[in-house]
């Protein structure tokens, strides 16, 4: 059936077969419409490779206003939350495209091949750190041991926060996490006070680097806002983007990736014989498992999607995880092979939208897994079934990683 002809369908993602097995619903939707309807969503979803790829780089699309959650309230609880939705309108990826790309160059003189390298010594000695707490018991929850600490450490080194404050910045990041889904409105008021904290916290370190910069973001942020090209609180709120996209991403590729290790015993001794393929095998964890399974965006004109015209203002996700196990890209899609090669996965987006901080996800997952398996030769899972939590609209995330070792 082709593009022009294929009628656009239905589709409810809080049915069982949707949360039980997002790859397979998403297999489905992929074959019978590529572009089809979500009711409950009022938004289109793209599911192949091709489409996505090409909607990522279109500037037709517009990355979706995080705030979207928010108008489905009253509107005096809108009112309530009205500081929420004041920062999210400020944070990079969700304005208006000249603003993006204002801070997006901004950020560029930071996020820079050599922040990277000089930042892996650092992520050797927290992931070693990490691992001497729980060496003497012999078993661990890689999620809240491991695979949260390690970028939180990452992200604080990088806004110049005192060891000492490093806890609290991974309360704030879970605090924040409904933002992202469909939470409730007890769960978004919650969202607010850690984002208020935080807002307050960092206009305190701001002023520090005011007086005496140093080499980490907020100083960066403090010149910028010298030369007239931020505000503080364009900067305070771009802060807490950052503090979530860097540590919630990068630490559910760590414990995705060693879910997906373990549910394929042989490439994990695989890796253990040769530890070179790391790189090779972070990029199919990413491919196979990466930690932004959908982004929204919207049509600011009508724009034509898999032959299909969608039209202006509508809301389109993007299932990133469905276009990374296109089969017409890659060869048996739902075979976890750490030797893939030519892997053009789309986890971290493409065009203007292209996530900043991959290279930085990329190291410090690296190192981490290296180091882990390294230092636990006799890892092994310490569950039955793994302990998948559903996000919106579609996929999942893990509550917890029981390993010993």
């Amino acid at each position: 059936m082709s593009d022009q002809a294929a009628a656009v369908r239905d589709y409810d993602l809080f049915t069982l077969e949707a949360t039980a097995d997002p790859n397979g619903f998403l297999h489905r939707v992929r074959a019978e419409s590529p572009l089809s309807w979500l009711p409950q969503l009022d938004a289109y979803l793209l599911t192949r490779y091709a489409d996505i790829n090409a909607a990522l780089r279109s500037s037709r699309m517009e990355s979706a206003d995080m705030s979207r959650t928010l108008n489905r309230l009253t509107p005096a609880e809108q009112e309530e939350l009205a500081p929420v939705r004041r920062s999210i309108e400020m944070w990079m990826g969700h304005t208006v495209p000249a603003d993006h790309l204002r801070f997006q160059k901004l950020l560029k003189r930071y996020f820079t091949p050599g922040m990277v390298d000089r930042l892996r010594p650092r992520v050797r000695a927290f992931t070693d750190e990490l691992l001497d707490v729980v060496a003497s018991k012999g078993q661990m929850d890689v999620v809240r041991d491991l695979a949260y600490p390690l970028p939180a450490n990452v992200i604080a080194e990088l806004l110049g926060m005192p060891v000492s404050d490093r806890e609290q910045l991974q309360a704030w990041s879970r605090g924040i996490l409904p933002i992202f889904g469909n939470g409730d409105l007890v769960q978004l008021r919650e969202a607010q006070r850690s984002m208020v904290e935080m807002h307050e916290y960092l206009r305190l370190i701001a002023a520090e680097r005011r007086r005496t910069p140093r080499e980490d973001v907020l100083s960066m942020f403090m010149a910028a806002e010298a030369e007239g090209i931020v505000t503080e609180d364009e900067a305070v709120a771009n802060c807490v983007l950052l503090l979530f996209a860097g540590h919630e991403t990068t630490a559910n590729l760590i414990a995705n990736g060693l879910v997906l290790l373990f549910g394929n015993p042989d490439q994990l001794a695989l890796l253990r014989a040769d530890p070179d393929l790391t790189p090779l095998a972070v990029e199919e964890m990413l491919r196979c498992d990466g930690p932004a399974g959908v982004v929204g965006r919207v049509a600011c004109e009508a724009v034509e999607l898999a032959g299909q015209t969608v039209p202006a203002g509508k809301h389109v996700y993007l299932a990133l995880m469905a276009a990374n196990r296109d089969p017409d890209v890659f060869p048996d899609p739902d075979v976890f092979d750490i030797t893939r090669e030519r892997n053009r996965h789309l986890s971290f987006g493409m065009g203007a939208y292209y996530c900043l901080g991959a290279a930085l996800a990329r190291m410090e997952t690296d190192e981490c897994l290296r180091i882990l398996l390294d230092r636990c030769p006799n890892l092994r899972p310490a569950y039955e079934t793994p302990d998948w939590l559903p996000t919106a609209p579609i996929g999942h995330r893990l509550g917890s990683l029981p390993v010993t070792f």
